[in-house]
């Protein structure tokens, strides 16, 4: 099947904010420096770097991590029901904002990628033979890129440290 690309966030971006603000006022933290500097990233644009992509490999879809996280947006670029995407969580490292927020509101991982990007802010599906010269490509135009999975049957069953998104 095809490849899955991601594409590294830089930080929450829009997603989790009033959550993010809840634990914060919940635990009685203050943000320190770090903390604040990683809220405060802009959230990145993947336009130039996509596009430089598309006029130069074959892409099968697309995926930006908004609101919903890898649960509900992965999803959304598979072709049919009969195809599904297993997205192996060890594939790249969480930033330390979201194993933060995982600790302080100690919210199970499913749930973290439900509302977050946790590291992964878009996602592109590239055929398999591709998918090392995409990575090249996007790494060259600056882009932390991680090859996180794979197109395969929706009746896939997922494995130790992997998930099946259907």
């Amino acid at each position: 099947g095809d490849a899955l690309l991601g594409l590294a966030s830089s930080g929450p971006h829009a997603n989790g904010y009033s959550l993010i603000r809840r634990v914060l006022q919940d635990k009685g933290l203050a943000a320190d420096a770090a903390l604040t500097k990683t809220l405060l990233a802009p959230t990145r644009i993947y336009a130039r770097p996509v596009l430089a992509l598309l006029a130069e490999a074959e892409v099968h879809g697309m995926a930006h991590i908004t609101g919903g996280g890898f649960l509900e947006n992965v999803p959304r670029m598979l072709a049919n029901d009969r195809l599904g995407a297993r997205v192996r969580l060890d594939a790249w490292p969480w930033p330390d904002i979201f194993n933060w927020l995982q600790q302080a509101v100690g919210i199970e991982e499913t749930e973290m990628l439900r509302t977050f990007n946790c590291g992964i802010g878009f996602v592109l599906c590239v055929p398999a033979d591709e998918a090392e010269k995409a990575m090249q490509q996007l790494e060259a135009e600056g882009e932390r890129v991680f090859r996180i999975g794979e197109i395969v049957p929706s009746s896939t069953q997922p494995q130790a440290g992997e998930l099946i998104l259907r």
